[in-house]
């Protein structure tokens, strides 16, 4: 008996024709995973390429560098070798050492100008700021005031020494000492007070320093002020007068008192500035900090005829 077609048992097919159709482990997809943990996972997967990939460039460039300082170096020792061999005389000339002449370049007087000037910017800036200030201090020097006498005031009394015509009245009696062409005096005034912060905020202490060791002045008009600086001898300080002036009513040893005098008409003040403490007297030649005793004697020498003719003046 015939069996059917159906049952008919057929050969078995070859393994590798089962095999190619079964797939890769590698290509499945798990159900069980989400859409997500596959998304990652094919990411890490790529990353991990990229960085092989990477690494192997990474490997090359560091190949290549050191086949260039390798070349580098080899080409430093050849010529440091034929170098010196140049220098022993073993060769005349190197095939690998050239002396590189520099070419020079001509340029128009105008490139040359603009070429000083960029190289020496600085120098020429630190140049022509010691010149401002040179030009400047020799300006000071020649316009600065020279005037014939310089007199003090040494006292709290801004009226005296601020409003009044101290200045005209001694100019009156004022010869050209420094041949100058005019007649010119100075009036210097120091308002010392009994405010110790007053005197250092405007400086009175440095003022009075550097006019009372100079030799600019020798006639001062004074306060009990002076004296309380000049103390404890006063009197050591100025001339005495009263050897001078034996007679005269308003000397009293080294002051010439300007109370009770014309002197308040002649400087165009009001009396009651003219307090009894006032008077002028003449400074005592001594060596000083900033000029010698001799310094101080042509001083005198110059203001003694000015200072007469004003006790002359103010006795009448």
């Amino acid at each position: 008996m015939n069996k059917n077609k159906d049952d008919q048992i057929l050969p078995d097919q070859p393994a590798s024709a089962e095999n190619e159709n079964k797939p890769n482990d590698d290509d499945r997809i798990d159900i069980n995973k989400s859409i997500f943990q596959v998304n990652r996972e094919l990411r890490e997967k790529r990353q991990q390429e990229l960085e092989k990939q990477q690494e192997i460039i990474n490997r090359k460039i560091a190949e290549r560098q050191k086949r260039k300082l390798a070349a580098h170096d080899k080409r430093i020792r050849e010529e440091k070798l034929e170098l010196l061999r140049l220098k022993q005389g073993l060769i005349e000339e190197s095939d690998t050492i050239h002396e590189v002449k520099e070419e020079k370049v001509e340029m128009s007087f105008r490139k040359k100008v603009s070429n000083f000037f960029y190289h020496n910017k600085w120098w020429l800036g630190i140049g022509t700021l010691f010149a401002f200030i040179t030009v400047f201090l020799v300006y000071s020097l020649v316009t600065k005031p020279s005037p014939d006498m310089v007199v003090l005031i040494i006292a709290n009394n801004e009226e005296l020494g601020e409003m009044s015509e101290v200045k005209d009245y001694v100019e009156s009696f004022v010869d050209d000492f420094n041949d100058n062409g005019k007649t010119e005096a100075s009036i210097y005034y120091i308002g010392y007070s009994d405010n110790e912060y007053r005197n250092y905020a405007t400086g009175t202490d440095g003022k009075l320093t550097a006019q009372l060791q100079s030799a600019d002045s020798v006639i001062v008009i004074g306060s009990d002020k002076l004296d309380m600086l000049m103390s404890p001898d006063p009197a050591s300080s100025f001339i005495d007068l009263s050897q001078i002036y034996p007679d005269n009513p308003h000397v009293k040893g080294y002051k010439f008192m300007l109370s009770g005098t014309p002197f308040a008409e002649r400087v165009n003040l009001d009396p009651k500035y003219i307090t009894d403490d006032l008077y002028i007297a003449v400074r005592t030649p001594v060596d000083l900090l900033y000029a010698s005793h001799k310094d101080m004697e042509k001083t005198l020498e110059k203001d003694w005829e000015v200072f007469e003719k004003i006790v002359a003046d103010l006795s009448q």
